[in-house]
């Protein structure tokens, strides 16, 4: 395994990510244009990520349903922002076997339209509601360029559909849900994110309004990372969603989505890894302990099965490298592939009860007495991997985040080192335009915290809201 084929991150960082996505083995270009092949390394991270937050969802009452692929034209432009928002991407379906199709099929972008008919045929009473729904698919958009990972034509996702009998419980669970993605990145990716508010010009398309994670890359640009969407009545207008109240009356129900997607793997690896390839938080790797046996001795052997039972009996997951490979090449593989944690058992160091571990994220090596008790041993080092990660990590975020209190300003620092700007903005949407302008600068959320100056950083007006800017992915 030679990691020496990956490009420095401080040097070329588009060539560094890609080379770290082939060399990790995680995903590699196909012969259908614009789409991906998740290979074994890269899908175990997605199964990881879905175990999570599935478990997650269910914990706050979600069930798992699936949708069909194949929306009806007539169906998707019943909600007219849905369609307008979405039409420069939607794949049609024109021909089924030999005969053309009588109406066109929309192959999903999304399934706002294909959840609002369902329910519209199952609510009759308030008794029904809420109804909490997610399910986990590929959904297909005509990108334009595309990356790994990032942005390609057809990837995998999770979108909640849910729909409720009044507006408060509908906003506390467009909160609620927003609020899992943040503790998803913070606690479980040791990504560092932060959430707000969209714009109304950044929102979801038939939303009434947007809430969003978004976490910045090692190189400063931000990456929408998560959305939560509030819908109020608009499509249960279109599509007839309604039900009858307390008060025996008719009343339209009140609805969310909710979703993530495979960009979060590209999250992963713009955060976290570095020049040798993949690195992963202890959290999300699908193995965290690789133990490498160096020569053929019994008890070099035997102490590796010792290890990898106790282990594994304690829900760390561990595994034997017995593949027919040397040891170094063990350990640069297990390197770019992104192990957590490393154990080398062998017979020259256990001749003196000695066996080395070696931490992934620093590629620190350690010498311990091989009569450890390996599993409270390795349980810590992951808990420290996975604090120390995240500090990395904000650390990084910190020193690329930024205060602008005037256009000169932030074109300054878009153009020396992009990374996250607090800035005031008067609310117009002229004004975020021509911040837009500058190297493509979006506004990434409205916080809550105080105005900077209360004058717009474009127009010198009264402030209206204190905004997070940056480029993105």
């Amino acid at each position: 395994m030679n990691n020496k084929a990956i490009t420095s991150r401080d040097v070329d960082f588009a060539k560094w990510y890609t080379d770290v996505v082939r060399a990790a083995k995680l995903c590699d270009y196909s012969s259908v244009k614009g789409c991906t092949v998740f290979e074994p390394n890269g899908y175990a991270i997605w199964e990881k990520m879905q175990s999570v937050l599935d478990k997650k969802f269910k914990e706050l009452g979600h069930q798992n349903v699936y949708m069909p692929m194949l929306i009806p034209e007539n169906m998707l432009k019943k909600e007219g922002e849905l369609v307008e928002g979405f039409a420069p991407e939607v794949a049609w379906v024109t021909q089924g076997g030999q005969k053309d199709l009588e109406e066109r099929m929309a192959i999903r972008p999304t399934s706002e339209t294909l959840f609002s008919d369902y329910y519209a045929t199952h609510v009759r009473s308030y008794k029904d509601l809420p109804m909490l729904y997610n399910q986990w698919c590929s959904v297909m958009r005509w990108e334009k360029e595309t990356r790994p990972f990032l942005r390609s034509r057809e990837f995998l996702w999770q979108e909640g559909h849910t729909i409720h009998s009044n507006a408060e419980e509908a906003m506390k669970e467009t909160d609620q849900m927003n609020q899992v993605y943040n503790w998803f990145f913070n606690d479980i990716l040791a990504i560092p994110a932060i959430s707000g508010r969209k714009t109304e010009k950044e929102k979801f398309a038939g939303a009434e309004y947007t809430l969003t994670t978004e976490a910045l890359m090692y190189n400063g640009v931000a990456l929408q990372s998560a959305t939560s969407h509030y819908f109020g009545q608009k499509f249960a207008e279109a599509y007839g969603i309604k039900f009858t109240n307390k008060d025996n009356k008719d009343e339209y129900v009140y609805q969310t989505s909710w979703g993530c997607t495979t960009r979060m793997i590209g999250a992963l690896i713009m955060v976290h890894s570095d020049d040798f390839g993949l690195v992963l938080p202890p959290r999300i790797a699908p193995r965290q302990v690789v133990i490498v046996t160096i020569g053929d001795d019994d008890k070099v052997k035997d102490l590796a099965n010792k290890f990898n039972k106790e282990l594994n009996d304690k829900n760390i997951i561990s595994y034997i490298d017995n593949s027919d490979k040397s040891p170094g090449f063990k350990f640069a593989e297990a390197e770019v592939n992104g192990i957590p944690v490393r154990i080398e058992v062998g017979a020259r160091d256990l001749a003196n009860n000695t066996i080395t571990i070696a931490r992934r994220d620093t590629r620190e090596k350690m010498q311990v007495n091989a009569d450890i008790d390996i599993v409270s041993y390795v349980s810590e080092l992951l808990e420290t991997i996975q604090k120390d990660m995240y500090e990395r990590a904000k650390i990084r975020r910190d020193k690329l985040t930024f205060e602008a209190h005037n256009l000169e300003e932030m074109e300054n620092i878009l153009n020396t080192q992009p990374g996250f700007i607090h800035a005031d903005w008067c609310g117009d949407v002229e004004c975020e335009n021509k911040i837009k302008e500058i190297k493509g600068c979006k506004s990434r959320c409205i916080t809550d915290e105080e105005l900077i100056t209360g004058k717009c950083v474009c127009c010198g007006r009264e402030a209206k809201h204190h905004v997070i800017w940056g480029i993105q992915y």
